[in-house]
């Protein structure tokens, strides 16, 4: 049986008990009908995590006795910075999703060329939280302890200024540099640069570039821009992450 999981924005301390924020005291009572007693897992995003018991439950308050404290790391070896296009609909949160998934560290949306997403204000400060709740929910089912960053969205001159990886790498089909080229290479970090559907313009490629990015193909296919980050994390963390 799966652990059932679940972040709380709060500190955690062993042999404590602590107050079930209400969305989290509504999904395990009223959506999984646990009862008290019933066993969990909490982490907050510091690392590690917490095993803990259902207590009192009265009405939307619930309780949860915490015990032992596991200082379980499941981040991968590679830092991974993910830069890419807005994009309409539901492609920036399918994204968000699984890249934390495969173990990405930071995401940045960008306003490119040919992305039609426009978000200012209140209505980006909206999208913001509704991503980190989406990373925070797959750090749930993935198991992970620590969310990934999710920044708020910017130019990609802004972005390309703010990396410090060991390597960055733009998606670009028609490069002749696979994955492969770079099996003697030992990196640690890497930045990659996406573009929203549509791709990126001739001169937002070139301007990263000069910013020191190097293309990069994943295969003859041209993929989906849903599709692209995940199946080019998943090469990078199997040649420098943990995917073996």
């Amino acid at each position: 049986m799966r652990d059932i999981r679940v972040f709380i924005d709060q500190p955690l301390t062993a042999d404590t008990e602590i107050v079930l924020e209400e969305h989290s005291a509504h999904h395990l009572t009223v959506v999984l009908r646990l009862k008290a007693g019933a066993k969990i897992v909490l982490f907050n995003g510091t690392g590690g995590e917490y095993k803990a018991t259902l207590g009192q439950i009265t009405g939307k308050h619930v309780r949860a006795l915490i015990s032992d404290f596991t200082d379980t790391n499941r981040q991968s070896p590679l830092y991974i910075s993910l830069g890419i296009g807005l994009s309409r609909g539901d492609r920036m949160d399918w994204v968000i999703q699984k890249a934390t998934e495969v173990g990405v560290a930071e995401i940045t949306p960008l306003f490119t060329a040919r992305s039609e997403v426009r978000l200012k204000g209140d209505r980006a400060d909206k999208k913001i939280r509704h991503w980190r709740k989406i990373a925070i929910n797959a750090c749930e089912q993935s198991y992970r302890n620590i969310p990934p960053i999710i920044n708020a969205p910017t130019s990609p001159d802004l972005w390309f200024h703010s990396l410090a990886t060991d390597k960055k790498f733009v998606m670009h089909h028609r490069s002749e540099k696979t994955v492969t080229d770079l099996r003697s290479q030992q990196v640690s970090s890497t930045a990659l640069l996406i573009g929203p559907e549509g791709g990126l313009t001739d001169a937002e490629i070139s301007s990263s570039l000069h910013s020191g990015f190097e293309p990069l193909t994943i295969g003859p296919r041209v993929l989906r821009t849903e599709t692209a980050p995940i199946v080019a994390i998943t090469l990078l963390q199997s040649l420098w992450g943990d995917f073996s």
